[in-house]
C-alpha cells in the first residue's frame, strides 16, 4: 500500500465531524491493506509508531533542510522500515545516524506526505481518530461484531495486533483471545464522584477501598519470571527489583495482579507522586524504595478471573496478596464508606476507590462499576503555552494555559485540545525551574510573552469547580486552578475531555 493512501483517508477523516464516516472511510483503507501492513497501518493512524520511542523530537524534524519529492512513492513497508532503523539507532553517532535517516525519509516523501509522518512520530495528528473510531473500524472492516474486537484489543493491549486477528483469522481466533501471563491488559479505569454516599448510590453494595496518589502497576508471574508494567502497559520491571522480589514470594505460581505503588516517608506517610515516578526513569534508584498495594487479581494459577464477580476476585486476592493487599471493607452503608474516606485522607491519601461489588473487570473501559471520589475534584489537562513570569518569577516559564481533550470535534478539531483556562498556583520553583528547561523541546511557536507548546505534557489540576465563560471555545472555565503535578505516566490521549468538565456545568 503507498502512504499516499493512508495521508488521502486521513485527510477525508479529518474534515468530517461524523463518527460513522470516519468509520467508513478507515474500514475501507483496511480492508486494502495487506497482512503484513496492518501494524504499522494502525500505528501510524494512531500516531504511535508500533516501534514505540524514536528518539526523535520536534526539534530534530523542525531542523531538517531537504527537497521533497515530486510524486508519492513511498509504501507503508518503507515508512517502517525507516522508523526500524530510528529505533534501532543507539550509542556515539546515533544523533547524526537519525539525522541522516530522517533526511533520506523526507526526501523521498511528499511534502503532505512528510507533514503526516511527522505528526505521527510526533503523536499529533488530530483526525479524530482515536482507539476507539479505529476499533469500530476494524470490526466493519472484518465483518466481526465490535464487541468481539473491542475484547480482543483490551486483551491483547495492541490494536495493531487485533487488527490482524480480525481481519486475516477467523472468527474463533478472535474470541479466542483471552488473558496471557506476560501479556499486559489494558487497565480498568473508574468515573468520578463527589462523596463516598453519591458513590455508592452508583455502585450499590460495595469494595470500598483506599485511593492512593501512587502509580498504577500491573503485576505479571510465571514461576520466578515477573514482569512489571505501568498504566501506560510499558515494561519498567528492571527498575523496582523490589516490586518483583515481593510478588515472587507470593503463594501462586502464575498471577495477573492490579496495583498501585508509591514510596513511603520516614514516618510511613505517602511521599509525592513525583518522587514514586521517578524511579521509573532511573535504572538505579535504591535510596527510595517503592510498596506495592494490591487491589484486584486477574489470573491466578491457570484460572482467569476477569469476567468473575470483584467478590470472587478479592477472595482470591486476600489469600495472595496478604499484607500487600490495599485497604478497604465491603459496605452498603454510607456511614462506613465515609468513615473509610475520612480515613484514608488523615493517612495523606487522596481519598477512596468504590467499587460494585458484582462486577467483572472491564479492560480498559471506564464505567460506573468503578466510582473514584476525592475531596477535591482534580483533572489531567494538557499543557498548550506557558508565559514567561514576573517579578520574582521573570526568566522563568510560567502561566500554564490548560487544554481539555475534545475526541468529537464539538468545539474545535476533532482530537485536538480545548483551552479551559490558565494557572500560576502551585507552581514550586523545582517545577518552574524543570518549565523553563523542558517546554522548548515541544516549542511549536513563540512570542516574547509565551511559548506554545505542541500537546505532550499532561498535567494534574485540582479545582473548585468551573464556571460558564465565553472566553474560551468550550465555554467555560476553570474555578481556583492549581497544578499538582505532571504525570509523565499518561499521554494526551488520557486527558480529561471538555465534554467531562462541561458536565459538571449541568451538576
Amino acid at each position: 500500500m503507498k502512504l499516499s493512501e493512508l495521508t488521502e483517508t486521513t485527510d477525508v477523516v479529518a474534515a468530517t465531524s461524523s463518527r460513522l464516516a470516519k468509520i467508513g472511510a478507515l474500514a475501507q483503507l483496511l480492508e486494502r491493506a495487506e497482512p503484513d501492513e496492518l501494524p504499522a497501518l494502525v500505528g501510524l493512524l494512531l500516531a504511535s509508531p508500533r516501534q514505540g520511542r524514536l528518539g526523535v523530537g520536534w526539534r530534530g524534524l523542525s531542523t531538517l533542510d531537504v527537497i521533497h519529492a515530486d510524486e508519492s512513492t513511498l509504501t507503508i513497508a518503507d515508512v517502517d522500515t525507516s522508523l526500524d532503523a530510528l529505533a534501532a539507532a543507539s550509542g556515539a553517532g546515533s544523533n547524526a545516524q537519525r539525522a541522516a535517516l530522517l533526511e533520506d525519509l523526507a526526501s523521498r516523501a511528499t511534502a503532505a506526505e512528510w507533514d503526516f509522518v511527522a505528526r505521527a512520530m510526533l503523536g499529533e495528528l488530530r483526525t479524530g481518530a482515536l482507539g476507539g473510531v479505529l476499533t469500530d473500524a476494524i470490526a466493519r472492516a472484518s465483518g466481526r461484531p465490535v464487541a468481539d474486537v473491542r475484547r480482543a484489543a483490551m486483551l491483547t493491549g495492541d490494536l495493531g495486533e487485533t487488527a490482524v486477528l480480525a481481519l486475516t483469522g477467523t472468527a474463533d481466533d478472535l474470541s479466542a483471545v483471552g488473558l496471557r501471563v506476560g501479556r499486559p491488559v489494558l487497565p480498568m479505569l473508574a468515573a468520578t464522584a463527589a462523596s463516598a454516599t453519591a458513590a455508592l448510590e452508583i455502585t450499590g453494595r460495595a469494595s470500598v477501598e483506599y485511593k492512593l496518589d501512587g502509580a498504577r502497576i500491573q503485576v505479571h508471574r510465571h514461576g520466578d519470571d515477573v514482569a512489571v508494567y505501568t498504566r501506560s502497559l510499558a515494561d519498567i520491571t528492571h527498575r523496582v527489583p523490589e516490586i518483583v522480589d515481593i510478588v515472587r514470594a507470593l503463594p501462586a505460581r502464575d498471577l495477573i495482579l492490579d496495583g498501585e505503588t508509591l514510596s513511603l516517608d520516614e514516618d510511613g506517610g505517602p511521599r509525592p507522586f513525583q518522587q514514586t515516578m521517578s524511579r521509573f526513569g532511573a535504572d538505579v534508584a535504591r535510596d527510595l524504595v517503592l510498596r506495592p498495594w494490591f487491589f484486584d487479581l486477574l489470573h491466578v494459577d491457570g484460572r482467569d478471573l476477569l469476567d468473575e464477580p470483584l467478590s470472587t476476585r478479592l477472595t482470591e486476592l486476600d489469600r495472595i496478596a496478604g499484607e500487600w493487599r490495599m485497604p478497604g471493607i465491603v459496605t452498603a452503608e454510607s456511614d462506613a464508606a465515609e468513615q473509610l474516606s475520612r480515613e484514608a485522607l488523615a493517612a495523606g491519601h487522596e481519598g477512596v476507590l468504590v467499587k460494585a461489588i458484582d462486577s467483572p473487570y472491564a479492560a480498559g473501559r471506564r464505567g460506573k462499576s468503578w466510582v473514584k471520589v476525592k475531596p477535591v475534584l482534580t483533572f489531567d489537562l494538557v499543557v498548550l503555552a506557558a508565559e514567561w513570569g514576573s517579578g520574582r518569577r521573570r526568566g522563568w516559564l510560567s502561566n500554564l494555559h490548560l487544554g481539555a481533550l475534545d475526541p468529537t470535534g464539538e468545539f474545535g478539531e476533532p482530537g485536538g485540545f480545548v483551552m479551559v483556562g490558565k494557572t500560576f498556583k502551585g507552581l514550586t520553583d523545582e517545577l518552574l525551574h524543570w518549565q523553563t528547561e523542558t517546554f522548548p523541546q515541544y516549542e511549536s511557536a513563540h512570542s516574547a510573552h509565551a511559548v506554545h507548546l505542541r500537546p505532550a505534557l499532561v498535567v494534574e489540576i485540582a479545582i473548585d469547580g468551573v464556571q460558564q465563560s465565553p472566553r474560551y471555545p468550550g465555554g467555560l472555565a476553570l474555578r481556583f486552578a492549581r497544578v499538582k503535578g505532571y504525570r509523565p505516566d499518561k499521554t494526551p490521549a488520557d486527558a480529561d475531555t471538555i465534554q467531562t468538565l462541561r458536565g459538571l456545568l449541568r451538576g
